[in-house]
């Protein structure tokens, strides 16, 4: 059985699996270094074996750099073709296959944030009945219906997603706090929130303690390390304050807020998701670098489901990759195609 890469390229994150437990995500800025993306990926690589099978999917399209989608795939695929250098390369599809670069270059659009459909089809395996997956990441949210063993999305496209409740654009570490939340407490107070650039929504889960702190991590809302004594001055900064004047329990008291807030929007496009299916949700999946809140989101709105965490059953630095990991069984078994 041949050894098998797969890559999950996003416009924030690429992600590395073989779906054997290596697992690997580096942060990559690719709205502002596209023209760095074929060297980031050849470094991922750089100890895989030569005669490995490099399989993609990827999000990074939708990338402001890019003037379309189209384009974006087309220059992501050869991004991916450069850095994989004599290895063969093969690009996932919305449709379930994969297919060979020239392929995905005739007909885009099927490639286009197709990483949600890898996690699918690879998951859909345990659920025998009617079964969601809530994969939530760094950026986005996936809520994935599943009917007798098989993905059973409305929609296709992330336009078609969104509208359809299925992808949220909300995740635990990238999104704008401005756009999470209005008002925020600040003492017997409410206050407005800038419309500004200040924290995100990693700095409410530093503070609560959900993520974990990353003192060389700074892809973070100033730059500044990713831990909790400077998520507080962005929290701060948020209702245009410092530490001085936002106190540590100001600080607990707005992160409780945005989670509560994230939750609400959640719960929400859940419901609608769920109100499609043909029978009562039974089990649900949930991954990916926010799957504390997505337990949150399943405890608050599912009673007597089972649930399987992929950090569980495949270890969080697998989770956190998902699905690059379910794009590597899935051409390993021969699935795709």
């Amino acid at each position: 059985m041949r050894d098998v890469v797969a890559l999950d390229i996003g416009g924030a994150n690429l992600k590395l699996a073989d779906g054997r437990g290596l697992a690997g995500s580096v942060p990559f800025a690719l709205w502002k270094h596209p023209e760095q993306l074929s060297a980031a990926i050849a470094e991922l690589l750089l100890n895989a074996p030569r005669d490995v099978l490099v399989v993609a999917t990827m999000t990074g399209e939708l990338a402001d750099c890019y003037r379309t989608k189209d384009d974006g795939v087309r220059q992501i695929t050869q991004a991916v073709v450069d850095a994989a250098g004599d290895r063969h390369v093969h690009i996932y599809r919305v449709d379930g296959r994969l297919v060979s670069p020239a392929e995905a270059c005739d007909v885009p659009r099927l490639v286009a944030a197709s990483n949600w459909h890898a996690l699918a089809s690879y998951v859909a395996r345990w659920i025998d009945t009617t079964g969601l997956i809530v994969d939530i990441g760094s950026t986005t949210a996936d809520l994935i219906p599943i009917i007798a063993g098989r993905p059973a999305s409305l929609g296709l496209t992330d336009p078609e997603r969104l509208a359809s409740g299925e992808l949220v654009y909300t995740g635990v570490v990238r999104s704008p706090l401005c756009a999470i939340v209005k008002r925020l407490p600040w003492g017997e107070r409410q206050c407005r929130v800038a419309q500004e650039l200040f924290a995100t929504s990693s700095d409410a889960y530093l503070t609560l303690g959900l993520l974990p702190e990353q003192a060389e991590a700074t892809h973070t809302a100033d730059g500044r390390p990713a831990t909790r004594e400077f998520a507080h001055d962005r929290l701060a900064r948020a209702i245009c304050a410092d530490r001085t004047l936002f106190t540590p329990a100001d600080a607990l008291a707005a992160a409780r807020v945005v989670m509560q807030t994230q939750l609400d929007d959640l719960a929400g496009a859940l419901r609608e998701v769920v109100a499609r299916l043909p029978g009562r949700v039974e089990t649900v999946v949930v991954s990916g670098q926010g799957e504390f809140l997505a337990h949150a989101l399943v405890d608050r709105e599912l009673s007597g489901v089972t649930i399987i965490s992929l950090s569980r059953r495949l270890g969080p630095e697998v989770s956190e990759v998902a699905p690059a990991h379910a794009l590597a069984i899935l051409a390993r078994e021969g699935l795709c195609g």
